[in-house]
């Protein structure tokens, strides 16, 4: 058994670990180090080299791969620490235990950083009935297996859910010469952005079925159709309507899990809608010294938003191991009317502008969001378009953080709906 010492440790070494440590090593922190499960650093950024990375961060259109190596390399250069290969089991207090072939390692810490991102759901997490034969990967399964490992995973391609993943894939399987039958998505709207929808389905042709739902998979050794039927306002299976795709394929691309199991080891709170941690907008959990970033915190649609909040993650957390970061009363936040989440849950009230991230629960040409406080007192509000697939922002300004009175409430108010 190992045991070691950092200011601040970081669990994963995808973009959101990457980004936090080397804030936090600018921030002060002077020994820093990524616990990493896989042999390389990158994520889930290594599999995807497709371009549309990097637009926002670092003003211009980077593949995956080149989005995570500029990250590698500034984390080298400020003299970060990487334990790759290792896998964190347990946080017990200020210590984190991992495993590695070297056997049990014991790390102390000043504050911690996890930022493990998210695994995708798959048939068993929607119960979808049928035959059990080969041809049924999850969408970055996948692309695992065709960008990485040059496999072709089938001929005629049906997916189920229109995720980011699953449309991107469906250009990627059309331009190595599938044939993608169908994208079908369960609700009346878009999952995923709408500028994928674009480059990714229309551009290639490629049919989205909205409002419908796969009901059984057909197929002893092989996928061979699925059933397909539309959905009612409940989304029950209509199944009079039925009807059946051929295809030799399918793909899941339903969801993200945020990977909250060392979390829960900490009994740190989690979100029931979410699923990360509730945070402040330190990105600071109910154990102080516990902060939480990216995709396992809440699931974004941009790398580049990750990085950004990553970058808070990281820089807290150095302020509070050196003692720097006071603990101010909090005041919660609450989605409210046409809102599904937001994130953080918590505000400390200090003298700096908050971003309040959240997403509405159904699309809008016009709404007005609304940040409102206990005494129905209007904070901040903007009217946008908005899509359930992308994530909003509003940013409370700092002269009204002080003044709020007990909890807030951020609402939609869609005057025109777009379903």
């Amino acid at each position: 058994m190992k045991d070691c010492n950092y200011d601040i440790v970081v669990v994963g070494g995808g973009p959101a670990g990457l980004a936090a440590a080397i804030s936090a090593k600018k921030n002060g922190a002077e020994k820093v180090v990524v616990i990493e499960r896989e042999n390389r650093l990158g994520g889930i950024l290594k599999q995807c080299i497709h371009a549309g990375f990097g637009l926002q961060y670092f003003g211009e259109e980077l593949t995956g791969p080149e989005y995570a190596e500029r990250f590698s390399v500034l984390a080298k250069e400020n003299g970060i620490d990487f334990l790759l290969n290792t896998t964190a089991i347990e946080i017990n207090e200020k210590t984190l235990i991992c495993v590695n072939t070297d056997g049990v390692i014991n790390i102390s810490f000043g504050a911690l950083v996890l930022a493990m991102g998210c695994r995708e759901r798959t048939r068993a997490n929607l119960m979808i009935p049928g035959s059990r034969p080969a041809g049924i990967y999850t969408a970055g399964t996948a692309q695992k297996l065709i960008n990485i490992y040059g496999h072709r995973i089938g001929k005629e391609v049906v997916i189920l859910g229109s995720g980011d993943i699953g449309m991107i894939m469906a250009r990627r399987l059309s331009l190595g010469g599938a044939k993608v039958k169908a994208v079908i998505e369960i609700m009346p709207y878009l999952a995923g952005l709408v500028r994928n929808k674009i480059q990714c389905l229309d551009d290639f042709d490629i049919p989205l079925m909205l409002s419908h739902t796969v009901v059984d998979i057909n197929g002893i050794d092989r996928v061979e159709s699925v059933t397909v039927a539309p959905v009612d306002e409940n989304r029950r299976p209509v199944m009079e309507k039925v009807e059946t795709i051929s295809c030799d394929t399918l793909l899941l691309s339903v969801g993200l899990i945020p990977e909250n199991e060392l979390t829960r080891s900490a009994d740190v709170t989690l979100s029931g809608i979410t699923k990360g941690a509730v945070v402040n907008q330190f990105k600071q959990t109910d154990k102080p010294y516990i902060f939480a970033c990216g995709n396992v915190l809440h699931v974004n649609d941009l790398v580049d938003h990750v990085s950004h909040e990553s970058e808070d993650a990281g820089k807290f957390a150095a302020l509070y191991a050196l003692g720097k970061l006071e603990q101010n009363n909090e005041i919660p936040v609450t989605p409210g009317d046409g809102v599904r989440y937001v994130c953080p849950q918590r505000i400390a009230c200090e003298n700096a502008d908050v971003d309040l991230y959240f997403r509405t629960l159904i699309p809008g040409r016009q709404t007005t969001l609304t940040v409102l406080d206990d005494s129905g007192i209007l904070i901040t509000k903007k009217l946008i378009r908005t899509t359930p697939g992308t994530i909003e922002k509003l940013t409370i300004p700092a002269d009204k953080v002080k003044k709020i009175k007990g909890k807030i409430v951020v609402c939609a108010e869609h005057k025109e709906v777009c379903i």
